[in-house]
């Protein structure tokens, strides 16, 4: 409880801060009870942005090594695709349903890093070549053998 009182000290003391400031430089457009907590300053932003950046160029150099045909969802899907047209058995008694979500997971996490669905001109989910290589693989499975 210690702990948490001294936050709320501070987090009072950081308002009635940016009150005074407010009050000082004769922001206009504030409206009691909004919060002006997220407002970051520009130093703040900078750092973030080259924080960012670092993560993407990070994350661009994650599967360099992969050979092709194992860092893309849709050849993975196709190769299971096949392996289930040729060796149903073999393909029913590995569980794959249970795999596959392991085996896409950090594919599909890496594709998603820059995401943010609160940006406005977002792609959707249901728009992601990954996300429509895992539908079509879906909808084989329904597909009779006979079709």
């Amino acid at each position: 409880q210690r702990g948490e009182g001294n936050s709320c000290e501070f987090i009072t003391k950081y308002r009635t801060c940016r009150q005074q400031v407010r009050g000082c430089s004769g922001e206009a457009g504030h409206h009691e009870g909004m919060s002006s907590d997220d407002e970051l300053t520009p130093t703040e932003v900078t750092e973030f942005q080259k924080s960012k950046d670092n993560v993407l160029e990070d994350s661009r150099k994650i599967f360099e090594d992969v050979h092709a045909d194992f860092c893309d969802v849709r050849k993975i899907l196709l190769k299971f695709q096949e392996w289930k047209e040729k060796f149903p058995d073999s393909y029913c008694d590995a569980y794959i349903s249970f795999c596959l979500p392991k085996l896409l997971n950090p594919l599909i996490r890496v594709q998603l890093i820059n995401w943010n669905p609160l940006e406005q001109n977002v792609t959707e989910l249901e728009e992601m070549p990954w996300f429509r290589a895992i539908e079509e693989f879906s909808d084989a499975k329904n597909i009779p053998e006979s079709k």
